[in-house]
């Protein structure tokens, strides 16, 4: 990680991940059924922080025992018969819903990459348009917006710096002084790209964009880019919230824990929860950092979510589950939690809904 000294910078909080809610003015007092939320920080504001995020590690990395299994029997990819559906994968792009500063809408581009409209915003998530990313096959599916789709791109958030999330080719299409909403100690990657406008936040902190509020929340995840910067930069999840209240959490990457009920907690009334279903086989190996479908749909209940988008399935094959089976499992373990069929919307890649 490159450290920014600036002598006007701060030193963040690094509140333990099992530990209680960070103290100072967003600590809970007893009284109060959830946190209140923490005053906005100033938009791109250098600081300087730790130089690693290990302690926020929900479980352990994978340690030599785990790394030997897998090299004996883990599997990557499904079989002939698990990658035989990808001609039947959903695949349906429309134009993008007309929308107001009152409206919010979220289409699916693919992967973990969403357009959300919301305030009078367009926000993108985590936004890869390329083809290939590094060390997996191509995507299975194309991309459900074309960039030359999109209205101006009033704002990028990151979840975390993993290349099916953080995608240079893709990011050097947007102006440069496009504002950015990253985690903690990713400033410097988008710095030396020549971006302008990057806020950085710690878990529990937030900025605010022409109303729009943006929090960057916890998640069960970890962060690599290279060689040697193994969780030098934070990980997580984003609760967009528009001057009415409505509220659309993107959770980014993550397996299934604790965090979701203290996000639920701090952010009351989530309307829209997006949250990733695929990438789950082999269970032991990916079960701290990847939500199986039945998780997602706990993971949504935890967090008092409305609402659930699925996403991370049908675009990329990163793991060993048939293709398909991420849409059918979740499917089928919401019917089982007896939520509402209107509340799962499970779009097709460039598929989009509204926010009533």
């Amino acid at each position: 990680m490159t450290q920014q000294s600036e002598s006007t910078a701060d030193t963040a909080a690094t509140p333990h991940p099992d530990g209680p809610e960070p103290a100072g003015p967003a600590a809970l007092p007893s009284s109060l059924p959830h946190p209140p939320l923490a005053e906005p920080r100033p938009l791109a504001e250098r600081r300087v922080w730790p130089r690693t995020f290990h302690d926020r590690l929900t479980s352990p990395l994978p340690g030599l025992k785990g790394l030997a299994r897998f090299a004996r029997e883990g599997s990557v990819r499904p079989g002939r018969q698990g990658l035989a559906d990808i001609p039947g994968l959903p695949y349906a792009p429309g134009p993008l819903p007309r929308t107001g500063t009152r409206t919010v809408a979220v289409t699916w581009a693919g992967h973990a990459s969403w357009v959300v409209r919301i305030g009078g915003l367009t926000v993108l998530t985590d936004p890869v348009w390329s083809r290939r990313i590094l060390g997996t096959p191509a995507r299975v599916t194309p991309v459900g917006v074309p960039w030359e789709a999109l209205p101006r791109v009033d704002a990028v958030v990151i979840s975390h710096n993993h290349y099916d999330h953080l995608d240079a080719p893709t990011l050097r299409r947007l102006p440069r002084d496009t504002p950015v909403f990253v985690p903690a100690g990713l400033a410097g990657w988008f710095h030396r790209r020549r971006f302008t406008r990057v806020t950085e936040l710690d878990w529990w902190e937030a900025a605010e964009l022409k109303g729009v509020r943006f929090d960057f929340v916890p998640a069960h995840h970890w962060s690599k880019r290279t060689l040697t910067d193994t969780c030098r930069s934070l990980w997580g999840g984003w609760v967009l919230t528009d001057p009415g209240g409505r509220r659309v959490y993107f959770a980014g990457d993550t397996g299934y824990g604790h965090w979701f009920s203290r996000i639920g907690r701090r952010h009351p009334g989530i309307d829209l929860a997006l949250l990733p279903i695929g990438a789950y086989e082999p269970r032991w190996w990916l079960r701290d950092v990847h939500c199986d479908p039945e998780e997602a749909v706990r993971a949504a209940r935890d967090l008092g979510a409305r609402r659930m988008a699925p996403m991370h399935w049908a675009t990329f094959v990163l793991s060993a589950e048939p293709v398909l089976e991420p849409l059918t499992r979740v499917r089928a373990a919401w019917e089982r939690a007896g939520l509402p069929r209107e509340h799962l919307w499970d779009l097709p890649v460039g598929g989009s809904r509204v926010l009533g």
